[in-house]
């Protein structure tokens, strides 16, 4: 029992000590990320940024707002309950910088980093954002139940088919595009 609690420490340390070395926040366990304690102005303002590549583009929440949006409703095992979300499907955003909306062969080695503003971030692959490959969608909402979604910051990454919510990123601020090598 003795060598099971130290090997716990041991790991628990080296996670503490590897998140502090990369002078970020502590990843929270579970999903939807956690809420960043006392966040601020600056926070809530913050535009979205996508990557693919060398191309980049930021988006506030007037300029997603503007773009045509879609509607969900899910159901949120967290909250025991069915939220209605509205926000743009992630594969338009994509699509503006370059990323097929209908990918084939290598360009389905692409996938997706999400990142919330307190460091928690996920992964979908691009034939799970495209609904010419996948039956589930996924948008970056930025209204729940028709009312902006304030303390989980302007966008949030919802998406349907799966059992809880934990591939869903509150406060999110970047949307990664990388390769599988």
């Amino acid at each position: 029992m003795g060598k099971r609690v130290s090997s716990a420490v041991f790991l628990l340390v080296l996670g503490a000590s590897t998140v502090l070395a990369q002078d970020r926040p502590p990843m929270p366990m579970g999903g939807m990320g956690s809420q960043a304690a006392g966040g601020s102005a600056a926070q809530a303002s913050t535009p979205l940024k996508i990557t693919f590549g060398e191309k980049s583009a930021e988006w506030t929440p007037a300029e997603l707002e503007a773009l045509p949006q879609t509607t969900l409703t899910v159901y949120n095992e967290h909250a025991k309950a069915n939220q209605t979300y509205a926000g743009v499907p992630l594969i338009d955003l994509l699509a503006k910088l370059g990323v097929a909306e209908q990918p084939r062969g290598k360009q389905l080695r692409l996938y997706v980093v999400a990142e919330g503003s307190d460091g928690y971030e996920v992964v979908y692959s691009i034939g799970e954002v495209t609904p010419d490959i996948h039956e589930g969608a996924v948008i970056v909402a930025d209204r729940e139940d028709g009312k902006a979604l304030g303390g989980n910051g302007p966008f949030q990454l919802v998406a349907t088919g799966e059992k809880r919510p934990a591939r869903w990123v509150r406060n999110l601020v970047a949307l990664r595009v990388m390769t599988v090598q």
